[in-house]
């Protein structure tokens, strides 16, 4: 795993919270914020919060100041863009329905489509609105270092983008700029490679567009992360490329290290090892630990067998694989005892379920003074969800 910033909210008092929940520190938040703004303002770019990754928008406040709007992937978030963020959205989906494109064409500033199909049937609408719109296109570089085949668009046979083959060599008609995503946590380097990939397969085509949005991926606010070289590479193809305006989409690294997920343990059992039931479930509330795989870092834990207490930790629905991992602590654990999932904030919320039924975490903020909880989810918000 890459180095993340640490979650420091030490000076939380973890028993004044709800159980589950998630917390993010303002304070954090923050942080990653001016740093983006840093990298907006150096390489003369425009940097938008992907919401696929991180849609918080009671803390939206904190990011607006520093940020140039939204990346939305279909008609509720760039609503929820346009409402909470008020400034840029951009809004991409592998395709709209006629009603989704006319929901978004009402609260996007750009509408970019996967296909020249989706381009040629849309672009009457778009052209006809009343306000204008930016058009865009997804093209595949048909290059990308991503190890897990589930978040790399660049495998054979991808519905993500076009490749240059089926394009052809004229450029569509009605394309005001181009989009790419291709990166998963990955730095400048990975970017550099990728930028000569895509100039490889489309540069002939940069010069004649007003913008290249670069999709997200790019891991800016992880500690180890070369910012210099970003902004480097960024004004480097500004350089080449004079009237291209160039966005940047990260979602991840809105909130990268800025929260937690706070958990009990149910019940501790064995079955040939030590095992605790806690009330947070990896397949409905984390499901990146399944997914990807990903193995999250457990506040006062360690690996399995470096401490004297070694457990399962796992879920509380019906899931047989609904385990999170193996980690040791140096004391036993209780039922009732708290546990604190490091880096929560990203790609969780956004993702979470509710599946069996399990409560759902609540959600808090945490500015170092006030605590506050936005939300707590009832049977009503379970039952409402089915009828």
């Amino acid at each position: 795993m890459h180095p993340i910033p640490e979650t420091p909210i030490h000076d939380l008092d973890w028993e004044a919270l709800p159980s589950p929940c998630f917390v993010v520190d303002l304070r954090l938040l923050e942080r990653n914020a001016r740093l983006l703004d840093r990298v907006r303002r150096a390489a003369g770019c425009r940097i938008l919060a992907a919401l696929k990754g991180f849609a918080m928008w009671p803390v939206f406040p904190v990011l607006r100041p520093w940020l140039d709007g939204c990346a939305a992937s279909g008609p509720y978030e760039a609503r929820l863009a346009r409402e909470e963020f008020g400034k840029e959205v951009h809004t991409y989906a592998p395709a709209f329905s006629d009603r989704d494109l006319a929901e978004s064409l009402a609260v996007s500033d750009h509408l970019i489509f996967n296909s020249p199909s989706q381009l040629a049937r849309h672009l009457p609408a778009v052209r006809a609105y009343p306000e204008r719109r930016e058009v865009g296109i997804r093209i595949n570089p048909e290059y990308a270092e991503i190890e897990v085949a589930l978040y790399n668009p660049c495998v054979p046979g991808s519905r993500l983008g076009t490749i240059r083959a089926e394009f052809g060599d004229e450029l569509p008609p009605g394309v005001d700029g181009l989009h790419f995503h291709v990166m998963c946590e990955q730095g400048a380097d990975v970017f550099a490679r990728v930028l000569a990939a895509v100039e490889r397969r489309f540069g002939d085509w940069l010069p004649r567009v007003r913008w290249l949005n670069c999709g997200g991926g790019h891991h800016i606010t992880r500690a180890d992360y070369d910012v210099e070289a970003l902004i480097a590479s960024i004004r480097a193809l500004r350089a080449r490329y004079p009237q291209l305006t160039v966005y940047l989409e990260p979602g991840e690294a809105i909130a990268l290290g800025t929260g937690v997920l706070v958990a009990s343990v149910l019940d501790v059992l064995r079955n040939g090892m030590a095992i605790a039931v806690l009330d947070v479930s990896a397949t409905a509330h984390m499901p990146d630990v399944l997914e990807m795989p990903y193995r999250p870092t457990i506040h006062g834990a360690a690996a399995p067998g470096v401490l004297p207490y070694t457990y399962r930790l796992g879920g509380p629905t019906c899931l047989a694989g609904d385990v999170i991992g193996d980690w040791s602590f140096a004391e036993p654990l209780r039922v009732g005892q708290r546990l604190v999932f490091a880096d929560m904030a990203h790609y969780t919320m956004v993702k979470t379920t509710m599946f069996n039924g399990v409560k759902h975490p609540a959600l808090a903020t945490w500015d170092g003074r006030e605590l506050r909880i936005l939300r707590q989810f009832s049977y009503d918000d379970y039952k409402r969800r089915l009828g």
